[in-house]
């Protein structure tokens, strides 16, 4: 079995060089917006002015966006989020608190009271507090898209795999097929310890 690593490798540098420019229309989509999360952090500042920045949203007609809320298919609190949320507080135990966390547990809270972004279902999602810890973890933003496209590369290569070990596969259509145990026994998390 051969595993094509050079263009691998390649692929890494060139979605790495990509990062470098902070021109969002040649980065990943999704390293934008995790990155766009961190760039409002940083612009607002402060816990003291997320007020302010939050009456800009409102009343910029979508000129100023609250980046890193709302999901094209979750329409309440992304469960996602929660998770990564937990991670961060996680991880600022070994790294030491990052000063953007109190700018978006303010941002979160006010935008989980306020009538105009409850009406909307903007909810903080995975890209909310993924940025964070990246920074905590000491990833330059600019590094974001690589780190995404080397998250998934173990799922390219088994589909490359997949597709060089069958003879008869002369096309690439991955599926998803699900051969895992119909039921398990599990404990449920309320009597977990």
């Amino acid at each position: 079995m051969r595993i094509p690593v050079s263009s691998l490798a390649m692929g890494l540098l060139v979605a790495a060089a990509f990062a470098q420019d902070r021109d969002f229309s040649k980065v990943e989509i999704k390293a934008q917006k995790v990155a766009g999360s961190v760039y409002m952090l940083e612009e607002i500042g402060s816990k003291d002015k997320v007020p302010a920045f939050i009456k800009d949203v409102k009343g910029s007609g979508g000129d100023v966006r609250l980046m890193g809320f709302g999901h094209r298919v979750y329409k309440n609190y992304d469960p996602r989020a929660r998770i990564i949320k937990q991670v961060a507080y996680e991880v600022f135990e070994v790294t030491g608190r990052n000063p953007h966390l109190e700018i978006a547990l303010e941002l979160e809270r006010i935008a989980l009271e306020d009538e105009y972004f409850v009406k909307r279902k903007l909810y903080p999602n995975v890209d909310f507090y993924s940025g964070i810890v990246y920074k905590a973890l000491g990833i330059p933003v600019a590094m974001f898209t690589a780190i995404f496209a080397l998250a998934r590369t173990v799922g390219w290569i088994a589909q490359w795999n997949e597709l060089i070990g069958d003879p008869d596969q002369k096309i690439g259509r991955p599926r998803q097929l699900f051969a895992g145990a119909d039921r398990r026994d599990f404990v449920p998390i309320t009597k977990r310890k």
